[in-house]
């Protein structure tokens, strides 16, 4: 597994300027992050979060998102014929701007890269 200096630097060599690493934990036992190098965004934010399932829900620009530890099943509702993904360890997620998406995290929880 990349670590998350590592993995954050790949995904700033994208392109993209905001990156940070993200935990969600679906059963709530969550280990204490490890510090990342990022700078936090301007809001209330915390690196570990309690959740299971995002609604639909957009972004008003694009996002990429890799997995370093972990699994997320994904999908986008207004497809014409929706269907769920399931992404694990290694496998990078684009989602471009104001495209209504969905997520579910893994029974392991997910720790990804994201990059705005």
């Amino acid at each position: 597994m990349k670590s998350s200096k590592a993995a954050e630097a790949e995904v700033r060599s994208w392109g993209y300027r905001h990156v940070f690493t993200w935990t969600d934990s679906a059963n709530g036992n969550n280990e204490k992050p490890k510090r990342s190098t990022h700078t936090p965004p301007p809001r209330p934010f915390t690196n570990i979060h309690v959740k299971a399932h995002y609604a639909p829900h957009t972004h008003s620009g694009k996002t990429t998102h890799l997995i370093l530890r972990g699994g997320l099943t994904m999908a986008y509702p207004d497809d014409a014929t929706p269907r769920k993904e399931t992404l694990g360890v290694g496998a990078r997620w684009d989602v471009e701007a104001n495209r209504k998406h969905e997520v579910w995290v893994g029974e392991e929880g997910c720790t990804y890269v994201i990059g705005e």
